[in-house]
């Protein structure tokens, strides 16, 4: 299994968790994402597998709950991942040419744990990203060019609907790292 696999699988499980101790009430709670209700959140994470399926002809069915169409996506991402040809087909994508794998771990497999986040911050869990994905996710967003960066806080600018990043919530310097994260990509930490 590739370090990009890899690293997927992990997210996955972890958003996965979540997910499942989502109790049904709780569906319905405001997520930071000021649109979206907590299935919302999930909605969003198992529509954006369904884009990142669509270079390599694969397509997700609807599943009549977020558990199941969550692990029904992650499923057919990871056999995508563990195929080589699959993995390595090459497509055009916002942010250039990439792999299929390369775009699933700059997209999906970022915001499992972003949108992990969002999703326990909604429903009460623990909020805590772990380390190491804390640390790659301050690296790449700081390192996103101001132009860029302006582009992903413009809403629609990725079509219709689309909002990537909100717009920064200052926090203070000295800031644990997951609240300057936080505050970087819009969040209320």
């Amino acid at each position: 299994m590739g370090e990009i696999a890899e690293r997927y699988r992990r997210r996955a499980e972890a958003f996965e968790r979540k997910v499942a101790a989502v109790r049904p009430e709780q569906w319905d709670n405001q997520s930071p994402c000021e649109k979206w209700t907590a299935k919302d959140v999930v909605d969003h994470i198992v529509m954006m597998h369904g884009f990142m399926l669509m270079p390599v002809a694969r397509k997700l069915e609807p599943a009549n709950d977020p558990l199941t169409a969550f692990q029904e996506a992650r499923a057919a991402v990871e056999d995508v991942l563990d195929d080589p040809v699959l993995a390595l087909t090459e497509t055009d994508t916002p942010s250039g040419r990439l792999t299929t794998e390369q775009h699933i771990d700059q997209v999906v497999s970022d915001d499992l744990v972003l949108h992990g986040w969002d999703l326990a911050r909604a429903t009460g869990q623990d909020e805590t990203m772990d380390p190491v994905d804390l640390e790659a996710l301050w690296a790449s967003t700081t390192a996103i060019p101001a132009d860029v960066m302006e582009k992903f806080r413009t809403p629609g600018a990725f079509g219709e609907g689309v909002e990537v990043f909100g717009a920064e919530v200052k926090v203070p310097p000295d800031a644990p790292l997951q609240d300057r994260l936080l505050g970087l990509i819009g969040r209320q930490p």
